[in-house]
C-alpha cells in the first residue's frame, strides 16, 4: 500500500518532468472544438453542452501514462502506433489479429503500439454508453459516462491526428539502430505548437461538416495512414517550429498553415467518431438482463 500510495505521490513530477503541462491544453482545445463542431448535428444536447466535461477528461490517458509501473507498461502503447515497424502490411480488424500479425512480423506488438485499435474501441465504448442512454435518457450517470468516454477517446483520436505518433521518427530521425541522429525533441515542439498560436476551440470548428463514417475501422486506418505520409513534411518544417516553452511565436506561412491543417483535421476527425458511435448506438442491442437486475432507472436513483 506504501509503495502505490508513494508512486500517486510522484505522478505530479512525473507530468513535470516530461513537460506535459502544454500538452493537455493541446487536447482541451481540440476536444472543446470537435464539440462545438457538432451544433448541427442529432448528437444529444447534454453532449453538446458537456464540452468542458469532455475537454477536462482529454487529458486523462496522458496523466494515467504517468501512473504507477503497471499503468504505465499497458497505457503507453496505447498512444502510437510506428507504421515502420509493420512493413505495408495490411491491418487487421481486431487487436488480438493484429498482436498475431506483429508476432508473425517478429515484433513485439507494444513496441509496434496499439493506437489505431484504442481509437476503434474507445469508439465502440462511447456508442455502447450512448445506446444506454437511448433507452434511459433522464439518466445523469449514463451522460456523465459518455462524457468521460468521450473525453478519453478525444485524446486518442487527436493523437492519431499528429503524424509522429505513428512512426519510429516520433521524436527525431532515427537510424536503423533506433538511435536519433537529428531533430531531437521534436515531438514536443509539434505536441506545444496548437496552444503557443492561441488557436481557439471556436475557430478550428466553424465551418465544418460533420459526417458519421460509413465504416468505423477502415476509416481509421486510412486516417492513419494519410497522417502517416505527412511524417516527412513535419521534418521539412522541423527546423522551423519553435521551442515548446515559446508563445505567442512568429511564424512562417508554411508552419502555421500545416498546424491550421493538423488541428482542423483532429478536429474532424474527433466529432466524426462522435457522431459515427452515437449513429451505431441506434442498432445496438444489451442482452435480456440489462435493466432488470441492477439499476437504471430514469432518475439513476435507486429503485
Amino acid at each position: 500500500m506504501r509503495g502505490l500510495l508513494t508512486s500517486l505521490l510522484i505522478i505530479p513530477m512525473l507530468i513535470a518532468n516530461l513537460g506535459l503541462a502544454w500538452w493537455p491544453n493541446g487536447h482541451v482545445i481540440l476536444s472543446k472544438a470537435s464539440v462545438y463542431s457538432l451544433s448541427e448535428s442529432d448528437i444529444p444536447k447534454f453532449f453538446r453542452n458537456g464540452e468542458a466535461m469532455i475537454a477536462h477528461c482529454s487529458a486523462d490517458p496522458q496523466v494515467l501514462r504517468s501512473g504507477p509501473i503497471h499503468l504505465r507498461s499497458t497505457e503507453r502503447p496505447e498512444h502510437y502506433c510506428d507504421y515502420e515497424l509493420l512493413r505495408g502490411n495490411k491491418l487487421p480488424e481486431t487487436r488480438y489479429e493484429y498482436i498475431q500479425l506483429c508476432n508473425q512480423l517478429n515484433v513485439k506488438p507494444e513496441k509496434a503500439g496499439f493506437l489505431i485499435y484504442t481509437v476503434a474501441e474507445w469508439t465502440e465504448r462511447l456508442a455502447v454508453a450512448f445506446t444506454e442512454h437511448r433507452r434511459y435518457p433522464k439518466n445523469p450517470h449514463i451522460q456523465q459516462k459518455c462524457l468521460v468516454y468521450a473525453g478519453i477517446l478525444s485524446h486518442y483520436a487527436q493523437d492519431m491526428s499528429q503524424p509522429l505518433h505513428l512512426t519510429i521518427h516520433y521524436n527525431g530521425r532515427v537510424d536503423k539502430n533506433g538511435s536519433v541522429i537529428s531533430n531531437k525533441g521534436i515531438h514536443y515542439k509539434v505536441d506545444a505548437i496548437i496552444e503557443n498560436l492561441d488557436l481557439t476551440p471556436q475557430k478550428l470548428a466553424t465551418g465544418l461538416k460533420i459526417q458519421p463514417f460509413e465504416n468505423l475501422m477502415p476509416s481509421i486506418i486510412a486516417m492513419s495512414r494519410a497522417r502517416h505520409k505527412e511524417v516527412d513534411r513535419v521534418y521539412q518544417l522541423a527546423d522551423q517550429f519553435p521551442s515548446e516553452n515559446e508563445k505567442h511565436p512568429s511564424l512562417k506561412p508554411e508552419v502555421t498553415n500545416f498546424v491550421h491543417h493538423l488541428s482542423t483535421l483532429a478536429t474532424q476527425f474527433t466529432a466524426q467518431l462522435y457522431v459515427t458511435a452515437w449513429k451505431t448506438s441506434k442498432n445496438l442491442e444489451f442482452p435480456e438482463w440489462y435493466g432488470t437486475d441492477f439499476t437504471r432507472n430514469e432518475s439513476g436513483e435507486p429503485e
